[in-house]
Parts: structure tokens; sequence; C-alpha cells
């Protein structure tokens, strides 16, 4: 089927909320049920990547399931996504993912809008978001070419891992950044440190393209045929 953009840029609006949601939504669960950080960070981790999974499967044929500017961009610059609708796909993704803050507050009883004052900066935790995302679009751009169909595995069980092995604890994405900055909970980032976080998102969604392209350039592949 072929959806409409206006359907499309619903489901991207949709996707990132409900994402959001579960980030925040069970850090602060997690946060409440536990004082011990480890097993908070292990809450965090499997509802994100569970719903990372159900959200891909579920939206996919719908628009994509970018959810991410970082993803948004890089098929725009793969000239696999018109301009305007990436332009849109990006408003709808940050959009969403604010309302996905405020959705998670809601239901804990918590003030609907705040601002975080959780410090996340530093040299560390900027290369680990260049590497969470750069692990993050390989793993979409290679399964693409792999195994399209297994890519809601791929994503969701990346993600899952690079919480633990990534400083940053693995955002990947300008808009969850973005939302994050408006939850003062486990899961939040003070939106000072919030333009260093997408920048280094850019940049390894960046270097992640190139690096597929390269990776599967045909004339490479067709040299090593013949040798």
């Amino acid at each position: 089927m072929t959806f409409t953009p206006s359907r499309r840029l619903v489901a991207e609006g949709l996707g990132t909320l409900l994402l959001v949601c579960t980030v925040v939504g069970s850090g602060i669960m997690a946060d409440a049920l536990s004082a011990d950080d480890a097993v908070s960070l292990l809450g965090n981790t499997i509802p994100t990547g569970a719903i990372l999974i159900v959200l891909i499967t579920l939206f996919g044929p719908v628009s994509g399931a970018h959810f991410n500017p970082a993803v948004t961009l890089v098929f725009a610059l793969r000239r696999e996504l018109p301009v305007t609708l990436a332009v849109g796909y990006v408003v709808a993704q940050i959009a969403g993912g604010i309302l996905g803050s405020f959705l998670a507050h809601a239901m804990f009883d918590l003030p609907v809008v705040q601002i975080s004052q959780k410090l996340r900066t530093g040299d560390g935790q900027w290369l680990a978001e260049v590497v969470a995302t750069f692990g993050l679009l390989a793993s979409i751009l290679i399964g693409l070419r792999v195994k399209a169909e297994a890519i809601p595995w791929l994503v969701g069980l990346y993600i899952t891992a690079a919480y633990w092995f990534t400083a940053s604890t693995s955002f990947a994405n300008p808009a969850v950044a973005i939302a994050r900055g408006f939850s003062d909970s486990f899961a939040g980032i003070r939106p000072l440190d919030v333009p260093a976080f997408v920048v280094a998102e850019i940049i390894g969604a960046l270097i992640a393209a190139w690096f597929v392209a390269w990776l599967f350039q045909p004339q490479a592949a067709q040299q090593d045929n013949v040798k």
C-alpha cells in the first residue's frame, strides 16, 4: 500500500510519541522500584528495545518507521525521501517526542511540563553518541541490504545492547534527546547538554551513511569477484 503524506507524518509523530513515552515512563517506574542504578537501567533498557521492535514492525510499512531525525536525514541525503516530506518527518518526530514525555509524566501523576536538571556532558558522552548513532544507522542500512525483514529486531536488539556499552546510554536520536530535555527524571538530560548530543548523533549518522555506501559500492564488489 502507498500511504498519503499526512498518514506518514501521523505515523512518525505517534511512533516517536510512544517511543519517548516508553523511554521516560519505564525510567520513572524503574527508578521508583529500585534504589540500584544498574537495576533501574535494566528496567529502562528492556522496554525500550521491546517497543522499538513493535513500533518498527507496525509503522514500517506506513512511514518507514524512522522516529529519528538522524535516520530521516540519511534517507533524504540518499534521495529516498523528498526533502519537504523529510522536514515534515523531523517536525512530527520532535513534536511527538515532547508529547511523549508529557504523557509519561501525566500517567505517573507528575508535573506534566518539566525541564531536566540531569547532567550529561563531556568528551566521553559525545563520543558515545557518535558510536551509538553510527551503529544504529549501520544496522538499518546494512539490514536493508541483507535482511530487511529483520530490521525491527536488529534495531531493538542494537539499542538494547548500546544502552549498556555506551557511556551515554545510547540516545542515538535527536528527537529523543530533545524530548528527554523536557523530563526531569531518570531518563532526562539538561537542555543545555542537548545540542552537543544532537551534533554527535548527526556526525555518527553521516559516518554510517558514508561507510555503508563504501562497503557496498558495486564497483568494489565486482573487483573483489574478479580477483
